[in-house]
């Protein structure tokens, strides 16, 4: 396991990130505690140290599992959780969104839960088109002088608002974010046009939930077997475009001789910026299986085919601004002659 910098901070991270939305099984699927500490052990044991969670993760059951696990290893373990959702169902009118009263109070119930005295990285979950940037901000940054907070993080909003977010933060003297967290996968590639591309202008580290979309990736589709199915029928991530990213994915790993997940957690590790795979299991081999493949890599040869295969468009003004006529008249016609780091 090698470790990076997490965006513009000093905050060191595994390459791989453990998800706990499957620790308990308030929500009718995941692992019982018994099971969960043991893919939290074999993580650590592993060289993890980056712990992703949620206040509304099986109703608050993931935060307590992680609560009691984390209680000999708090000091090594880098422990990120979120607000923003209903803690539990049919709560207050202030209940749920990104105000500072559910911000105050959403932490101070994880702090409970986690029974610990201070969050390493807390995203705020998802944007809710409400709640003025300033208030947030300045609620994040209160968090942080009084310690409770290390950094801050932001999940599923759109680029424009995270950018000028930041820009705020860095004019007033405030938290910045040091983290995006968004789905990106083959399957899922749309991050590419704008998310991406800010992450890497910010120094914002990009960390992927949903980067095997769902088990799609795994191969398990493709054929008849016994293994618990997540995706319903009718799926974008089995539509035809999916089912032929997967069989490539297959067809990989066989050439290299490890498993489809491999190749699919690979191919999002292998940017060229910062990108963290979160992985989520039920069970202990699936963690064993994700830690693993870190231990092998794709060469230039399979990036080129899967990028090919799964390939998007990235529409306006991308496209545009990519077109060789607009880059003629842009760069005089020495477009190849002029290095450019940002391309």
């Amino acid at each position: 396991m090698k470790y990076k910098l997490l965006g513009k901070s000093g905050l060191r991270v595994s390459e791989i990130c453990l998800g706990t939305m499957t620790f308990g099984t308030d929500w009718g699927y995941g692992a019982d505690k018994e099971e969960c500490k043991k893919q939290f052990d074999a993580f650590l044991n592993a060289g993890g140290n980056f712990f992703d969670t949620a206040n509304r993760y099986t109703e608050g059951t993931s935060e307590r599992f992680l609560g009691e696990f984390i209680q000999q290893e708090r000091d090594r373990i880098v422990l990120a959780t979120k607000y923003s959702l209903l803690t539990t169902k049919g709560g207050h009118v202030n209940d749920g969104g990104n105000h500072r009263k559910n911000m105050i109070q959403s932490v101070e119930g994880s702090l409970k839960r986690l029974n610990t005295n201070f969050i390493d990285v807390l995203y705020l979950h998802a944007w809710d088109f409400a709640t003025p940037i300033e208030e947030i901000l300045r609620g994040l940054d209160d968090l942080v002088r009084m310690g409770k907070v290390m950094y801050i993080a932001i999940s599923d909003t759109p680029a424009w608002i995270v950018s000028r977010a930041n820009a705020i933060a860095e004019l007033r003297g405030w938290a910045q974010f040091i983290g995006f967290q968004g789905e990106y996968s083959l399957i899922q590639r749309t991050p590419e046009r704008d998310l991406l591309p800010m992450c890497k202008e910010l120094d914002l580290g990009y960390i992927a939930w949903g980067p095997l979309a769902g088990g799609a990736l795994t191969g398990k589709y493709l054929s008849d077997n016994n293994d618990p199915k997540r995706l319903q029928v009718g799926s974008k991530r089995l539509d035809e475009r999916s089912t032929s990213i997967a069989k490539e994915v297959v067809s990989i790993a066989e050439e290299i001789g490890c498993s489809p997940s491999h190749v699919a957690l690979n191919w999002v590790r292998q940017r060229s910026q910062v990108v963290i795979p979160v992985v989520g299991a039920r069970t202990l081999a699936q963690v064993k299986d994700s830690i693993e493949c870190v231990n092998n890599s794709l060469t230039l040869d399979h990036i080129t085919r899967l990028n090919e295969i799964s390939k998007i468009e990235l529409g306006f003004p991308h496209d545009f601004l990519a077109g060789e006529l607009v880059r003629d008249l842009l760069f005089n016609g020495q477009f190849n002659n002029v290095v450019n780091h940002r391309l």
